[in-house]
């Protein structure tokens, strides 16, 4: 009932779909696979059937003419830009006719590299035994025995790690990386991106691209003129790649420490129109923070009755995403 009463934009927020037969020997961190093929197609199908699927550029348009979006609106977005999401979600939301926009850094389009944080959990997970030396991070321990008891270190150290400012942050992965001859050149299929030729794709069935960066890094966390280039140069590499313009950006991170009204003014400055936080809860209609747009995560263990109730009831059936975010 609530859900009929109140008018609100509901945004969903994914990373990967994955199907991992065995989660314990994951080397990445499990957490950014939001849901597997088999349960996006539930959740797809339910959003088909009970709410009204629709792009950013449907809540520009309403923005700009004055006129109110459909009952029941609901966003799709991926960030980072995983080639699963164009492997194994694009041709589920091309199917069942949902639009989703995915948020891309655009460096990592270019050169296939992997991302920063995924890889510096994969290394924390695929060392040699011996013992975890990080002094940026206050951590002189042993490695765990086991993948799984890694990646839990992993993930506490990945907290850590976004604490501190980006270059302090590219310092320590480069030196983890290079400590344990585990280049990012080396890539991974667990961990790779999409490519333009893909992206050219999914737009031209409808899906659309935001931006998410050129690095995926914590924009706030950038000297001013880093940041700055950040923002700029991926709508510009967008917008010369793609056949139709970026509107709307995905802060990496997307906390409270993730951006600011420094990157607001930039983004806005750039030619966004609108941006997203990765902040859980929705966005009353009509709404005036549209460089801040809340997002509800979608997260592995949620089965179907998790996910229909956070649609249904967000307050209720919502809370904050492990991560800081992605």
């Amino acid at each position: 009932m609530r859900s009929m009463l109140k008018r609100d934009l509901r945004i969903l927020a994914y990373h990967q779909v994955l199907s991992i037969a065995e989660p314990d020997a994951f080397a990445f961190d499990l957490e950014l696979i939001s849901a597997s093929e088999a349960r996006f197609r539930k959740q797809m199908t339910l959003l088909r059937e009970r709410y009204n699927p629709i792009r950013f550029g449907d809540v520009i348009r309403a923005l700009e003419s004055g006129t109110a979006l459909p009952p029941r609106p609901v966003i799709v977005t991926f960030d980072d830009g995983y080639d699963d999401n164009y492997r194994v979600a694009f041709p589920i939301l091309r199917e069942l006719g949902v639009p989703a926009t995915f948020f891309v850094s655009t460096g990592h389009v270019q050169s296939g590299l992997p991302y920063a944080y995924d890889w510096f959990v994969h290394v924390i997970c695929r060392s040699a035994p011996g013992q975890l030396r990080i002094a940026a991070l206050g951590v002189d321990c042993a490695l765990p025995a086991t993948i799984a008891q890694r990646r839990e270190l992993a993930m506490d150290l990945l907290d850590r790690l976004k604490s501190l400012d980006a270059q302090a942050q590219q310092a320590v992965i480069a030196t983890l990386e290079q400590e344990a001859d585990l280049p990012r050149t080396r890539g991974h299929a667990d961990c790779k991106p999409m490519n333009w030729d893909q992206l050219r794709e999914m737009q031209a069935a409808g899906m659309e691209i935001g931006s998410h960066g050129v690095w995926h890094r914590m924009l706030a966390k950038l000297p001013p003129s880093e940041m700055h280039q950040e923002v700029h140069q991926s709508k510009q590499m967008l917008d010369g790649e793609l056949a139709l313009p970026v509107t709307t950006i995905s802060y990496p991170v997307g906390g409270l420490d993730a951006y600011n009204e420094a990157v607001i003014e930039s983004a806005k400055a750039a030619g966004y129109t609108l941006g997203c936080s990765y902040i859980c809860g929705t966005n009353s209609l009509p709404f005036s923070a549209a460089f801040q747009l809340r997002r509800l995560p979608v997260e592995r263990h949620m089965d179907e009755a998790w996910f229909e109730a956070m649609l249904a009831l967000p307050e209720a059936f919502t809370y904050p995403s492990r991560h800081r975010a992605d």
